[in-house]
Order: structure tokens, then C-alpha cells, then sequence
């Protein structure tokens, strides 16, 4: 029974829409009044009083956007290069201490680990060994000047005297830069420190914890990635025979793709790669937001953005409807308009999508019956189409 219902209202649905498609878009007042007065056929939906409430019904006008010169591209938010910073302990070592937490915010020069290194203190011992030599090289080099200024000695005992003490010099400054590499202090004497602190080179955020507390790393091996959000870019993947369409420069709008909302942010391109990528060829393309310290951008967020490609205002001239006024039904697709806005009766017209959904609009082919003033059923169109299934199969 419900087969044969359900088929009954397929035969009908065909049978209306076919009627609609062949209908003039103008009639006369006389057959128009015939219409209304005649009883509701299976393509509308009449709804009482009670009906129109719970069902929420909205209707609204067709809106029109321009497909011409706008060029609508898929991406991310990255960070530059220089944002980006690889944190590691340059002499390795027994990570003793590592309060960190992916997305945690760090301060520049804020202490983010702690490391343990045997090494740490023959590093400091050589430092100290080497200021003692360079103590008594200076006094030698001195002797000697005076040697031979009073002709005692010859002047190549002064000449190596003053080379041996400019090759400690070196040492020393060498000594002293490897501590400072490792986070050592650089002290002539105290206590030696077996630790050393691994400190943030940049403000921004945790993006990684590539290590754990006990673990033993190397010099290479990274313990945890920061990254300074302040100066992200847009970057964006176009497709070969796009490229040519976009230049150094122009505008774009783009929104997050996790964004329900569809906030709107601008941007503007900033490079365009000359490269194309030799697999999916594609070509990529960075842009800067034209507000950078948005706390709602973050690092690997995807984007949906429209480049405009043309200078000055396109001519809007493709139908597009609020999402929630498109329904689809047994692989096509449906819209409710109100012939008579004084009237709760909907009819069910057939459309075509032409597009993708953006920013919570599609754009649709209409048919001839359907123009800029006709009044579109935006928000309840579902309640509409089960209220109609439910008539059709009573």
C-alpha cells in the first residue's frame, strides 16, 4: 500500500511540475480568479493557521551575485617561515623538566624546559681553564714587549707570545658562546650548574611537544614547536588554468571552513608562484589578511576564499537562494514560492543547483515563472515538502 501511495505521488509531482513548466507567465484576471478558487492541487500546500506557526515558515525575494570576475579557491592559514621556530636542546640531554602543552601561549625568553648534561660541566671547566691561561699568556706578552723594547730579546718571542694569547682569546670567546648556546651561565668561578634552561626565542604558541619529561635528546632532535600567530598569511591553491586570472595584488574575501557562522575576513595577494606544482597542477598564491592579529585565525585553519580578478563591480546576475530554501527530493531539486503573499498556500517549483554552497547561499537555475519579485519560501521549506508527501499519500 505504501508502495503504491508513494508512486501516486511521484506520478502527481511529474504531472504538476510538467503543468507549471507549460503555464504562461502572465494570465488573464478572469482565469487567474478561476485559480484561486478552484481546490488545491497536489503541487501546493495549504497551510491553517496553527500549521503556519509550528511549520515557521519564512519567505523572501531572490537574490542575485556576480559569478564574473570572481575566481573561488580553496586554502589554509600559515605561518611564514620566520614565525615558525623548532625548539631543541643545542648540546642534547636528559629533559628533566617540560611544563608544556600543545596551544599553550609562551612569552619570548620564558623558560619552557629544563635539560641535565653531564658535558655541561667539562663545557664550563674548559671556560675557566681557558681565563686562567689567558691570564698568564697576558702577562707573557707583556714581559716580552718590554724585552724587547730594551733589546734583551728578540722580537719574534714577543711576536709568539701575542699570537698565544690571541688564539686563547678566541677559545675563551668561543667557550663563552657555546654556555650562552646551551642556556649555561658565564661566570669565572661558583658553582657549576648541571642543568640548563631552554628558553622561548619568540612569543606565540605551543604547536607541538615533540619530546617528554626523561626522555634523552640529541642536538638535532626537536623537543617542541612554537609558532608566532601575529603575521599569518593566506595560502591558497589555484588551479593551472586559473593562474593566468590572478595577479599581485588583488582582493579576495575569504571564510573558515569550521566557521558555521561564515564570518567574512579581506585580504590581499601578496605573491603568486611562478612554480606549478607538476601532480595536481596547481599553482600556489599567498595572501596577507588585511587584519593580521585576529585571535580567530590560527595556523593550518582551512579557508574558502573569492579572489576578484576584474577591477570594479561585476554585474550581479545568477539567482541565489538561502540554503535552507533549496530542498532535494528523489535526486532533484525544489524550491516553495507564495503566489499570493495574503494567502498560506505554497507551490513547488523544480530548479537546478549552479553552483556550491558559500556563505550559506546557493546559486540556482530558475525557471521563467520564477522572477525578482516572486516571494521564496527561505525558511521552513522542509516542513513544507513533508506536509505535501503527507497529503499526497492520504
Amino acid at each position: 500500500m505504501l508502495h503504491r501511495s508513494t508512486s501516486y505521488f511521484r506520478y502527481l509531482l511529474l504531472a504538476a511540475l510538467g503543468a507549471c513548466n507549460s503555464a504562461p507567465a502572465e494570465q488573464p484576471q478572469e482565469q487567474a480568479a478561476t485559480t484561486e478558487a478552484a481546490p488545491v492541487a497536489e503541487k501546493e500546500v495549504h497551510l491553517s493557521a496553527d500549521e503556519l506557526r509550528v511549520a515557521g515558515v519564512r519567505t523572501g525575494r531572490v537574490s542575485y551575485q556576480s559569478a564574473a570576475g570572481v575566481l573561488r579557491v580553496n586554502g589554509s592559514l600559515e605561518a611564514p617561515p620566520q614565525s615558525l621556530v623548532v625548539l631543541s636542546a643545542p648540546l642534547g640531554g636528559y629533559i628533566e623538566r617540560l611544563p608544556l602543552l600543545p596551544g599553550a601561549h609562551v612569552r619570548k625568553g620564558e623558560a619552557v624546559a629544563v635539560v641535565r648534561n653531564p658535558e655541561f660541566i667539562q663545557v664550563q671547566q674548559d671556560y675557566r681553564q681557558v681565563l686562567s691561561q689567558l691570564e698568564y699568556a697576558r702577562a707573557e706578552m707583556e714581559r716580552q714587549r718590554q724585552l724587547v723594547q730594551e733589546e734583551v730579546a728578540p722580537a719574534k718571542n714577543y711576536q709568539r707570545a701575542q699570537a698565544e694569547y690571541r688564539s686563547l682569546q678566541a677559545q675563551r670567546d668561543a667557550l663563552a658562546a657555546r654556555l650562552r648556546l646551551a642556556g649555561l651561565p658565564v661566570r669565572a668561578s661558583g658553582a657549576m650548574a648541571t642543568t640548563a634552561e631552554l628558553r622561548a626565542p619568540i612569543s606565540g604558541f605551543v604547536r607541538h611537544v615533540r619530546a617528554t619529561t626523561g626522555q634523552t635528546v640529541t642536538s638535532t632532535e626537536p623537543v617542541a614547536e612554537l609558532v608566532d600567530p601575529t603575521h599569518l598569511h593566506v595560502e591558497l591553491t589555484v588551479f593551472e588554468k586559473d593562474a593566468p586570472r590572478v595577479k599581485m595584488g588583488q582582493p579576495l574575501r575569504f571564510t573558515l571552513a569550521s566557521d558555521s557562522a561564515g564570518a567574512e575576513h579581506t585580504a590581499r595577494i601578496t605573491l603568486v608562484s611562478r612554480a606549478v606544482d607538476p601532480e595536481a597542477r596547481t599553482v600556489t598564491v599567498h595572501a596577507h589578511p588585511d587584519v593580521e592579529d585576529n585571535p580567530a585565525l590560527l595556523p593550518g585553519m582551512f579557508v574558502r576564499a573569492a579572489i576578484q580578478t576584474e577591477t570594479g563591480q561585476p554585474k550581479a546576475t545568477t539567482p541565489a537562494l538561502p540554503e535552507a530554501a533549496v530542498v532535494d527530493f528523489e535526486g532533484r531539486s525544489y524550491i516553495f514560492v507564495q503566489p499570493n503573499p495574503a494567502q498560506a498556500r505554497y507551490r513547488m517549483v523544480e530548479v537546478r543547483r549552479a553552483g556550491a554552497v558559500e556563505n550559506g547561499t546557493v546559486p540556482v537555475v530558475l525557471p521563467a515563472t520564477v522572477t525578482a519579485e516572486t516571494q521564496v519560501v527561505t525558511t521552513g521549506a522542509y516542513s513544507l515538502l513533508g506536509k505535501l508527501k503527507n497529503t499526497a499519500e492520504e
